[in-house]
């Protein structure tokens, strides 16, 4: 099945794809604010019991870097590479949970280092297969409803700043089209093989991709550990081991971020990141908003990612400027 095959009934305006963007990184950030309250040990109670924690939560580098991406979107109308990498440097708060790898890039690039020779010469050589482009791209899909092949080739020139390893760039492509089919798909969530198989379409043969295949033949799983088991919940932060799993579990919930949201949670894992995956997927779709209450316990985005800021969304959120 191809990716167009799903319909995009959906404006390419540069004020509609704001507006996507926007929700997707709305879902983003309460998933990975919220997730991250389980790496909390007290919290983990909640966790099992499908409890909240006590707010206010505070969200991580996968919000941190995924405002730029929408910012750069914003400001440009696409992904800038030059200015995407510059932006995820100026705006780098270390106390955010970035790996040792991001954090001393980050810092170079922030020093005046080449990002390229940089990104190429992380892991010796081989680039970054890590998450981290995958986690912060679901906007970027969400900005490109009206066009899955956009998003893809988007989502390459996004990754590339901190991840020039195929397998994290096949993350990052694979989450960026999810997103951009959800958000094509209006009120009505796609069925949810139907969604795998025009994901797969667009993305490049890699582990990644045999990871999806392998998750779109588990859809009838209800067992979230044992999914977990095969495919991967994180824990390695690869991703390979990350993006199979959260397309599985957003796939299984359109529609209900109650329901991804805590699918995605009990898996354990890199909690944080899996569920600001899942988050800005389902977010994608008008279906798929996440309880008001949540944004009220979500820490609001930083002043220089105003133009990321949801209209009226954070006007009942608790003060979030000091934090950290």
């Amino acid at each position: 099945m191809t990716a167009e095959r799903i319909p995009s009934p959906v404006s390419p305006s540069a004020p509609a794809r704001l507006a996507r963007a926007r929700a997707s990184l709305c879902g983003l950030r309460i998933g990975d604010a919220l997730g991250s309250q389980f790496f909390v040990p007290d919290n983990r109670s909640h966790l099992a019991a499908e409890e909240l924690p006590a707010g206010p939560w505070q969200w991580t580098d996968d919000t941190e870097m995924a405002c730029s991406v929408v910012t750069v979107l914003a400001g440009e109308g696409r992904i800038e590479e030059d200015v995407l990498a510059h932006s995820f440097a100026r705006h780098h708060d270390f106390d955010r949970g970035y790996g040792p790898g991001a954090n001393r890039l980050l810092r170079l690039v922030r020093e005046g280092g080449d990002w390229r020779e940089l990104s190429t010469g992380l892991f010796r050589g081989q680039g970054s297969w890590g998450n981290g482009a995958a986690m912060r791209v679901a906007p970027l899909g969400a900005w490109y409803a009206d066009d899955p092949r956009e998003a893809a080739r988007q989502a390459v020139l996004s990754a590339r700043p901190t991840h020039q390893h195929p397998e994290g760039i096949a993350g990052a492509v694979a989450v960026a089209v999810t997103a951009a089919l959800v958000a094509a798909s209006g009120t009505t969530p796609p069925e949810p093989a139907a969604l795998l198989d025009a994901v797969l379409a667009l993305v490049p043969r890699s582990a990644v991709e045999l990871g999806i295949r392998r998750a779109a033949s588990m859809l009838d799983y209800d067992d979230v550990a044992t999914v977990a088991a095969v495919l991967g919940c994180g824990r390695r932060t690869t991703a390979q081991d990350t993006v199979p799993f959260t397309l599985w579990a957003a796939a299984r919930s359109l529609g209900d971020f109650e329901r991804a949201f805590w699918t995605t949670a009990r898996a354990g894992g890199d909690i944080d990141t899996t569920c600001a995956i899942v988050g800005g997927i389902v977010a994608a779709s008008p279906s798929g908003v996440p309880p008001r209450a949540w944004h009220r316990q979500t820490e609001p985005l930083p002043g220089w990612a105003e133009p990321a800021c949801e209209e009226h969304a954070d006007e009942a959120a608790p003060p979030g400027s000091g934090l950290r």
